[in-house]
């Protein structure tokens, strides 16, 4: 099984991000893969994403202007479901362009 670390972002970096993070870890978990992630909000991003801990970033509010380093993915559509799809699909390029 393949093991992921996500940084999921949102405004106040708890209620919204740990949705998504907690969606996402069941959506992926069905596909075969292991997600670790942690929840912060987009003042801590760029500095956590520095960190070299995590391989993407789902976020549902802007993310300060900077270099990540890492695939950063909007996960507004995950959270609402309009536009899931497509979320979905980013992720697993993200994912096949991951070298695990």
């Amino acid at each position: 099984m393949k093991r992921y670390n996500v940084l999921s972002v949102c405004g106040s970096g708890t209620v919204t991000s740990s949705m998504v993070a907690e969606k996402l870890k069941e959506t992926l978990g069905e596909k075969g893969y292991a997600i670790d992630t942690t929840e912060a909000n987009p003042n801590e991003a760029l500095s956590l994403a520095n960190t070299g801990k995590f391989d993407f970033i789902t976020y549902t509010s802007p993310l300060p202007e900077g270099d990540y380093g890492i695939p950063v993915v909007n996960a507004i559509g995950f959270l609402t479901g309009f536009g899931e799809e497509e979320f979905l699909e980013e992720v697993d390029e993200v994912l096949l362009t991951l070298d695990k």
